[in-house]
């Protein structure tokens, strides 16, 4: 390829950037976007509307898991704590992970590990993990605990809570004994 056609290439090049730029600059000049000095529809929305969206919902707990737990299957709980395990680790003695380690968690108090950096919501909860708060916190945990980094949107199902709290229970020298 002669330097006259690597010339015409570049000019072409150049001559199709120099077009879009004016382009653009035309295109902004006859299209200017004008601040209105107030909405062109306007939609009217009823003063008690904004004050019920406004006001904090109230979380309807589930039933008390007690009574699910005498039937509850911690190997149904086993399948179910593999969407845990990407934040929490479950064997004896194991690493904290983005969630703390979960072995013996049952009546554990609330931020009992040494170490892991709970957020000051959880650091300031009072209590035990007992069979249901563990089951509140499992249902929404951002409800239960509100300023809490636990990402998880909870499991709905009261079967399930109560398969994967079975599992929790096993998850220790000692289990707790049942409610």
């Amino acid at each position: 390829m002669s330097t006259f056609e690597l010339n015409k290439i570049a000019a072409g090049i150049l001559l199709g950037a120099l077009l879009f730029m004016v382009t653009g600059t035309v295109g902004h000049m006859l299209v200017s976007p004008k601040q209105l000095q107030e909405n062109a529809y306007k939609v009217d929305v009823p003063e008690e509307e904004t004050a019920t969206a406004a006001a904090p919902q109230e979380v309807k707990w589930p039933e008390p898991i007690a009574p699910l737990l005498a039937s509850a299957d911690a190997k149904a709980g086993e399948g179910l704590v593999k969407r845990c395990a990407a934040c929490h680790s479950f064997d004896k003695g194991g690493p904290n992970k983005v969630g703390p380690n979960l072995y013996s968690i049952v009546n554990a108090s609330k931020a009992h590990l040494d170490g892991f950096a709970y957020s000051p919501a959880l650091a300031e909860a009072e209590g035990d993990w007992n069979y249901e708060s563990l089951s509140k916190f499992i249902y929404s945990p951002k409800d239960y605990v509100p300023g809490t980094k636990m990402n998880f949107a909870g499991l709905k199902k009261d079967e399930d809570r109560a398969n994967l709290i079975a599992y929790l229970r096993s998850l220790a020298d000692s289990p707790a004994p049942l409610p």
